[in-house]
């Protein structure tokens, strides 16, 4: 059985969802695999979404191991923020119980240390294609409508400790081009003619209505590629030293969204 490793901040409920959408996969027999350990970066009490996240972590009947980032050595990680990287995560990686095959950081919101990219093999979700824009979500978005591109996606990349620069192994793309996207396009173009983009982004920021819709798109296609990777992991479509990497999943995604069934 593949083993999986899970790493979250528990922060809101896309995190939850997340988790138990993978966990009801395993369950019904979608993707061969298990769940040995949730590793949570809260302890209990210390938010009320986490809590929650342990909630479910419980009724999964999930191993859960936690430490709070924020409060080990706080003066530290003020002072030394790669310092206190490397010695959070040497007690997170002293305290995990097993060894697993791979981990997923769903919701994970501390940059990890280079030790602990190296000790485990470690996919993070990025909100672009191989070689697209990097930064936040926000950002990628900007840099999108900014290039006047004409497609994007979503990718899955082994985790480095430059961010967001490691190797992708699976994606998927969707164009942001024709049919309903041009009065959109056509609008924001105009927008962009008369203000400029850091008008934009300062006065309409995410409320702006192409970059809602890209945004929209992108998180649909989010759950869909982190199933249907882990799955391809699990059955060995796929490892970390295949050849062709990165594999394209936008048919299966496509094909899920128009149907809403996994297969």
């Amino acid at each position: 059985m593949y083993r999986l490793g899970w790493f979250s901040t528990g922060r809101d409920e896309a995190a939850r969802l997340l988790l138990k959408t993978v966990h009801d996969r395993i369950r019904e027999g979608f993707i061969p695999a298990e769940i040995v350990y949730v590793f949570l970066s809260r302890r209990p009490g210390e938010s009320r979404e986490s809590d929650l996240f342990l909630d479910l972590c419980r009724e999964l009947g999930l191993k859960v191991v936690h430490l709070s980032a924020r409060e080990f050595e706080p003066e530290l990680r003020k002072k030394d923020r790669k310092t206190w990287r490397t010695f959070y995560h040497r007690r997170v990686l002293e305290l995990l119980p097993e060894e697993v095959d791979l981990v997923v950081l769903a919701g994970y919101m501390w940059v990890v240390s280079e030790e602990a990219c190296e000790a485990l093999p470690m996919l993070n979700l990025h909100p672009a294609l191989p070689g697209g824009p990097k930064g936040t979500w926000q950002e990628v978005i900007w840099q999108l409508i900014s290039a006047r591109a004409a497609e994007t996606g979503v990718m899955m990349h082994r985790v480095t400790p430059v961010l967001d620069e490691g190797p992708a192994v699976t994606f998927c793309r969707f164009p942001i081009r024709g049919g309903s996207w041009d009065p959109l396009w056509k609008e924001c173009e105009r927008k962009l003619l008369s203000r400029g983009l850091s008008a934009l982004r300062r006065e309409e920021g995410e409320a702006e209505p192409l970059f809602r819709r890209i945004r929209e798109e992108g998180v649909r296609r989010e759950l869909p590629l982190i199933v249907y990777t882990l799955k391809a992991f699990a059955e060995g479509e796929i490892r970390w030293d295949s050849p062709g990497l990165p594999l394209d999943l936008s048919e299966r995604i496509e094909r899920h969204l128009a149907t809403g069934a996994w297969r």
